[in-house]
């Protein structure tokens, strides 16, 4: 069974970058969009970007379009989220998922561990 996996969370100050990364266990992860979410205690997961496994169209949160980017290097079976002028508000747990879904979570089969990113000065 398809296993993703992100990296790359840890603590930065606001105004910094960080780009998350999503690994799938085999090249299967290629056949699927990649979507990304993301929660904070006490509140329901949301979705932040996704990228389908075609064409690359990509979507977003219309509140993080132009500091978020989402992307995907199917050689090394890894999406990416590229996560810039990060502000307090963007502190959550990351998720990315597979699936053939785009926006929504139950359209995803298959979910990372998630990880953590703090934005803080």
């Amino acid at each position: 069974q398809l296993q993703v996996v992100e990296s790359g969370g840890g603590l930065v100050q606001p105004g910094e970058s960080l780009r998350l990364s999503c690994t799938g266990s085999d090249y299967t992860v290629n056949y699927y969009h990649v979507g990304w979410f993301r929660q904070v205690p006490g509140k329901e997961r949301e979705f932040v970007a996704a990228i389908s496994w075609i064409g690359g169209a990509t979507y977003y949160a219309d509140s993080l379009k132009g500091r978020f980017t989402v992307s995907r290097d199917n050689d090394k079976n890894t999406g990416y989220l590229q996560m810039n002028a990060l502000k307090p508000e963007d502190t959550a747990v990351y998720y990315c998922a597979a699936g053939h879904g785009l926006v929504r979570e139950y359209e995803y089969d298959y979910w990372g561990q998630g990880t953590q990113v703090t934005v803080s000065s």
